[in-house]
């Protein structure tokens, strides 16, 4: 029963941040809810509740993913990947680091934020890069010893409206 009113008390906070559009923030950190994070380790188990007596439903393999945050509860964060599948994990296996997933295969990562300058590489579908600075509609990324400017539409792991310098 404990269970079902911290659920029911997280529905009510979101939906009365949302109603009001202020921005939330965690009851736990204070951080903004929802965020990006990061996968600290290459293994984690992503939980259907936020405690240890919950069933694991599967686990993340991935160090480095990004992942958002959409709810906090004592230690554990309600997160989700970029395909939407998401549960409680424990916060000591997240990192503030933040990274993106490439979701456009062979995507052009050029020397500045503009695609009329040079391209400096080219990255896979699928690709963890780390994030650097993002303007309206572009973000620094880099993976495997290769940087440039990428458009912002072809990763996760950034808000729309984020910009970061």
């Amino acid at each position: 029963m404990r269970q079902f009113a911290v659920a029911l008390s997280l529905v009510a906070t979101l939906v009365s941040g949302a109603a009001t559009g202020a921005e939330e923030r965690g009851p736990v950190t204070s951080l903004p809810v929802p965020r990006f994070v990061s996968l600290k380790t290459s293994e984690a188990n992503v939980r259907r509740g936020p405690s240890l007596t919950h069933r694991i439903d599967w686990v993340f393999l991935r160090r480095d993913m990004p992942l958002e945050i959409t709810a906090e509860h004592g230690h554990w964060r309600r997160v989700r990947d970029a395909d939407g599948a998401g549960g409680w994990v424990h916060y000591s296996l997240l990192s503030g680091v933040r990274t993106v997933l490439v979701e456009k295969d062979m995507l052009d990562l050029h020397s500045r934020a503009s695609e009329d300058t040079p391209v400096t590489a080219k990255l896979a579908l699928g690709v963890v890069a780390e994030l650097g600075d993002c303007t309206v509609s572009w973000c620094e990324l880099s993976a495997g010893g290769y940087s440039g400017w990428a458009p912002k539409t072809a990763i996760w792991g950034v808000a729309p409206d984020e910009t970061r310098d």
